[in-house]
């Protein structure tokens, strides 16, 4: 019995012995795999510092990164200049180019597969790099000249990478390599901005549809304006728009930006300050890619969208310039009728008109091709059928400025190069879409402000609903000119400012846009510039971080007074709570969060029932309608949507208590203890951080609490889960007073390969309102010497 037990003991000693070591050995192995891993991605950084040898060059050209991970380009001629900013680029973001070019050339499955295979058929449907080779052939020898030496610079990386294998860690993941670039590649990227910041196709078939499901009353109860001679409405037996766009790629609702410029009659400098925060999507690495490019004939910095030459917001030695989206009605539905005998005709003027039949085979990663055809009629690709046959004889078409062939690249050449208004105003010219409010201030003291781009005048119809195909009735007859554009240089005010808010008075000859921005970012803009003298750049900095919520101001007064009778002992908690708010969305505040939840809640309340999540995500002009259908209750004439709903006191009640619960089961039941922040947090994605534990990889940063919300200044859209995926992804502030430097923000960094020292160094910036300052002269920094 002794020697069993004594045995037993040896043997569970050695199994724990071998426990033991097969522990430190696994430890030991996790350990070497994080080394090997650490040491593969480190080993892929590009080269900063040094010299490398490029035999396209002509002569030598210095690259110098600052602090911030800037690359400044100091070229003898353009032609070095542009291809090293291509091979620059790519250096540093060459996945993001190459998948940026996929998504709008529609080709992301080759590399992805299946699950981007509607992502390809929407994107082919709508025709982006048809676009984009159509236009190329309009460019000047000039700046196609530009487009190819940028190529050529990238294409350079790209053979560097093959020749030492060292191709970024997602290449790795995805396992592929890309194909060359081209000059059509950088022009595709910039179609796609213009979907970015588009139209509102997607409204006009959101109208429509309210149109085809509910009472005439109740669908103009949601509509901006109301049409006093609607087209003909098809029945959704005929055409189905619930159907059609199912799962259409609709551009973020909140694209959109602040800029403001103020004359030096108001600045501290006695110069003019220009401000620019261009609000979309936050990833990583960032949207914006920023560089100060120099030779003798251009000496130009700020941004650059990945994979595209030159400088496309920013400042040179003499003006400077940013933008907003305009938001213009450059899109229109058209409902075509199908020949039933041939589904590749449709009626126009009494006859059968052939369509232009595109067929293309779309590669999917690990699966077979799969065929697909796009059907293009005299106005443009038939979009209600990219997901499925939504009509037999009656399909929708898209008509849209940015399917046209333009030469904003060019314009962008002539804007980079421009010394005054006059130059910069004649470089607009070619800037065709997508249509921006472009503020401009140069050292000369001139300050001024246009809504440029091709803005299209329609024969019959306003924009607000799709409107017949099979007639010349409707149509564009031609394009707002140029010179009647709207323009304002050096104002009385002494500023000027946009946030996406409407831009023109009703004496305006023509038609602009039925959808606006809700008008708060754009009201708190005015009362800070139209009070304050002396204004300094430190001013613009905090007005860009400025979380001041007008929206509040105006509702939560209305809302208190519509509950103040409430016999929920929560809701008369929370209502206090908002009376005490000083309105600033406070990351730290309870009450921001307690009033943003809540006016979500509200759309919940009135629209859940009744119209699909899917088709909802069509309504773009969701929350301005909203803040008009309380308005119009509380003056005493509630529309259909609150009056069915049992009036507008029980919609907030609802509504509030539904939020109340959410947060005590998340936060617990101490109000005073909950926070804006606990909620609302900022995430840069990148591509792959969807995939686990890739997420844990590229976004080792995590979440951050901010303040700010989507209708204040510091723009900070949120999903339903709180994360903050949209807001200012490149702030900037200049006093033309010494144009030579300028302040930035680029979150989260410059970039795009993990673990480099830039690649999220500006996230918490971003969070904090912490501007680095680049300079245009007497930079330092890592110098690469690049030869030929």
């Amino acid at each position: 019995m002794e020697a069993s037990l004594e045995t037993t003991v040896r043997k569970g000693k050695r199994w724990r012995k071998i426990l033991g070591w097969a522990a430190v050995s696994l430890v030991a192995l996790i350990i070497a795999l994080v080394i090997g891993l650490y040491a593969y991605i480190v080993r892929t950084h590009p080269v900063v510092e040094g010299e490398i040898r490029l035999p396209a060059l002509q002569n030598p050209v210095e690259v110098v990164r600052d602090q911030d991970g800037i690359p400044h380009i100091r070229a003898e001629n353009e032609d070095d200049l542009y291809i090293a900013q291509g091979y620059v680029q790519a250096q540093d973001r060459l996945f993001q180019m190459d998948l940026s070019r996929r998504q709008a050339s529609g080709r992301l499955s080759e590399v992805v597969g299946g699950a981007a295979l509607n992502n390809d058929k929407y994107f082919l449907t709508l025709g982006l790099r048809r676009a984009a080779e159509a236009s190329y052939g309009g460019y000047s020898e000039e700046a196609k000249k530009v487009l190819e030496k940028f190529a050529e610079g990238v294409n350079l990386y790209i053979e560097e990478l093959k020749a030492n294998g060292k191709w970024p860690l997602e290449f790795k993941l995805l396992g592929y390599t890309p194909e060359k670039w081209t000059a059509v590649d950088s022009l595709t990227i910039g179609k796609y901005m213009a979907f970015d910041l588009g139209g509102h196709w997607e409204n006009q078939a959101f109208r429509y549809y309210l149109l085809q499901n509910f009472s005439k009353e109740k669908a103009l109860d949601l509509f901006p304006t109301y049409p006093t001679n609607a087209p003909y409405i098809i029945g959704k037996n005929e055409l189905d728009i619930e159907s059609s766009f199912a799962t259409a790629v609709i551009p973020h609702e909140f694209n959109g930006s602040n800029n403001w410029v103020v004359s030096g009659e108001r600045t501290e400098s006695g110069k003019p300050i220009l401000a620019d925060d261009p609000h979309l999507s936050l990833s990583t690495p960032s949207i914006w890619y920023q560089m100060h490019l120099e030779a003798p004939t251009v000496n130009v910095s700020g941004v650059i969208f990945a994979g595209i030459p030159g400088i496309i917001l920013g400042h040179n030695e003499d003006v400077a310039w940013g933008v907003t989206n305009t938001g213009p009605d450059v899109q229109d539905l058209y409902i075509e009728k199908r020949n039933p005998d041939n589904k590749y005709e449709f009626l126009y003027n009494d006859k059968w008109e052939k369509a232009d039949v595109i067929k293309y085979e779309i590669k999917i990663k690990d699966e077979k091709p799969e065929d697909y055809e796009v059907v293009v009629t005299r106005h443009g690709p038939v979009i209600s059928e990219f997901a499925a046959e939504s009509g037999k004889e009656n399909v929708l078409s898209l008509q849209w400025t940015a399917l046209q062939p333009s030469t904003e690249l060019e314009a962008v050449m002539n804007m980079n190069k421009a010394t005054n208004w006059d130059e910069f105003e004649q470089a607009l010219e070619g800037f065709h879409t997508p249509t921006q409010n472009f503020v401009f201030a140069a050292k000369d003291g001139t300050i001024a402000y246009k809504a440029n781009g091709k803005i299209p005048i329609r024969k019959k119809g306003d924009g607000l609903l799709p409107v017949p195909g099979w007639t010349d009735e409707y149509g564009w007859v031609d394009y707002i000119p140029f010179d009647e554009l709207p323009t304002v240089v050096n104002p009385k005010e002494g500023f000027i400012s946009t946030a996406n808010n409407k831009v023109i008075s009703d004496k305006y000859p023509y038609h602009i846009s039925h959808d606006w921005a809700q008008p708060f970012r754009q009201m708190r803009i005015q009362e800070v510039l139209s009070k304050d003298d002396k204004i300094t750049v430190e001013d613009m900095m905090a007005l860009q971080m400025d979380k001041m919520n007008l929206q509040a101001r105006e509702f939560v007064p209305l809302f208190t007074e519509q509950l103040k009778d409430s016999k929920d002992t929560r809701v008369r908690e929370a209502l206090s709570i908002l009376k005490d708010w000083d309105f600033v969305d406070d990351a730290k505040r309870a009450a921001p969060l307690i009033f943003n939840l809540w006016t979500r809640e509200i759309q919940d309340v009135l629209f859940e029932e009744e119209i699909p999540e899917e088709t909802l995500g069509l309504f773009g002009g969701r929350r301005q309608a909203v803040d008009e259908l309380i308005r119009r209750a509380a003056s005493g004439t509630p529309g259909p949507w609150i009056d069915e709903h049992g009036g507008l006191k029980k919609v907030l009640e609802e509504s509030l208590l539904r939020v109340l619960s959410d947060l005590e089961e998340e936060y617990g039941k101490k109000m005073e203890k909950w926070k804006w922040g606990d909620y609302h947090q900022v995430y840069f994605p990148h591509p792959l951080s969807s995939v686990s534990p890739l997420n844990v990889l590229f976004n080792n940063s995590g979440r951050m609490p901010v303040g700010g919300s989507q209708v204040t200044v510091q723009a900070a859209a949120f999903k339903d889960d709180g994360t903050v995926n949209h807001g200012g992804s490149w702030r900037f502030v200049i006093d033309t007073d010494d144009l030579t430097k300028g302040y930035h923000l680029v979150g989260p960094g410059q970039s795009g390969h993990v673990l480099n020292d830039w690649y999220h160094n500006q996230m918490k910036s971003w969070v904090d309102g912490d501007y680095h300052e680049t300079t245009i002269q007497n930079y330092k920094g890592k110098k690469l010497k690049l030869t030929p």
